[in-house]
């Protein structure tokens, strides 16, 4: 057996970005921030994570959510590789999401 499940609690940082790879499937792309304190330092580390949402929640995502929301989600983890436009061969890890909610805006 084996799990693969991502729970996170955070701001977002950028307006979602919303594509439609395929008519009537939209993809909303947007980036959450979360915070840990770190040990024997009064900074805070900021980690960015990369968040897709499909279907139904793409659309609430592009309707609801803005820069600066406090977002509570579940998903995934998934990377993938491509090459960028520079003949570059990229590695990016996103979060599918599943389960989101508002939780506030700042």
């Amino acid at each position: 057996m084996s799990v693969n499940k991502v729970i996170l609690l955070g701001n977002v940082g950028r307006d979602p970005e919303i594509r439609y790879p395929e008519k009537d499937f939209p993809v909303a792309y947007l980036s959450l921030a979360t915070n840990e304190r770190n040990p024997g330092s009064q900074l805070d580390i900021t980690e960015w994570h990369i968040l897709v949402l499909t279907g139904q929640n793409a659309l609430f995502a592009e309707k609801y959510i803005r820069k600066g929301t406090r977002l509570y989600v579940e998903g995934k983890l998934r990377t993938r590789e491509y090459t960028d436009k520079f003949k570059i061969a990229r590695r990016r890890t996103e979060i599918y999401v599943d389960t989101l909610e508002i939780l506030g805006r700042q």
